[in-house]
């Protein structure tokens, strides 16, 4: 399993948590940005520099991600993209989406994003918490456990 991270708005607390579950469970995580990042060194790290650009850092991501691989991103869109691919996905929130559930997180996405265009001030996500943080690593690792298990 390869970890991808959709890193030019994935918090630095979650790329922390991630470094750390790369090395421990041995699997290598890159992190896709359109700006130079800056990683621990690791064997099972590396950050990839793509140009400035709309979707360009998703776009790459689709091209490389392989069935059974982990995509952590907020996207909603390439979320979708990726499921379709049979890869997983968790939210930096520690949300799994899966194909059942990411039809509905589009539709809310595009109805937000109406009420935005039509001048409605709908406002932003709020900061990521300590609650959150957790989420994030509990679903990482029962993520990593069950597909650990499947694989032994």
């Amino acid at each position: 399993m390869q970890i991808w991270v959709d890193a030019d708005a994935c918090p630095a607390v979650i790329k922390d948590i991630l470094y750390r579950a790369a090395s421990r469970w041995q699997r290598p995580l890159t992190l896709v940005a359109n700006q130079m990042l800056r990683t621990p060194p690791s064997p099972w790290l590396r950050a990839v520099q793509v140009p400035r650009g709309f979707d360009v850092a998703d776009d790459y991501i689709v091209r490389h991600v392989a069935a059974g691989d982990l995509v952590i991103t907020g996207d909603i869109p390439l979320a979708a993209e990726v499921l379709e691919k049979n890869a997983f996905v968790l939210s930096p929130r520690g949300e799994r989406y899966s194909a059942d559930t990411i039809r509905e997180r589009l539709s809310l996405r595009d109805m937000l994003q109406e009420l935005r265009d039509s001048g409605v001030d709908t406002g932003g996500p709020a900061s990521l918490s300590q609650a959150d943080r957790r989420a994030f690593a509990n679903a990482l690792d029962r993520l990593m456990n069950s597909t650990q298990t499947k694989q032994a």
